[in-house]
């Protein structure tokens, strides 16, 4: 079980209506979430999308679309 707190998330991919979002600490996934496609920002409605989620009693409460980390993401995926 994952603790409360402040992570880094990855959107991983979708199944159907549903988001798979990889939890990061110190640049270690650290665990999976599946929240409801409606329930992330709009801008961060694609696979590889970066957020900041705070979890509270295990359960995301807030999502913020970290767009600047999003396209520096996809910058290191194409130099490699």
């Amino acid at each position: 079980m994952t603790g409360d707190g402040t992570y880094t998330a990855v959107v991983d991919r979708f199944e159907g209506d549903l988001a798979v979002l990889l939890l990061e600490a110190d640049g270690e996934t650290v665990a999976e979430r599946v929240l409801d496609r409606e329930r992330l920002p709009e801008d961060a409605r694609h696979a590889d999308a970066v957020l900041t989620v705070e979890l509270d009693d295990s359960d995301v409460e807030r999502l913020t679309y970290e767009a600047e980390a999003t396209e520096e993401r996809a910058e290191d995926a194409q130099r490699r």
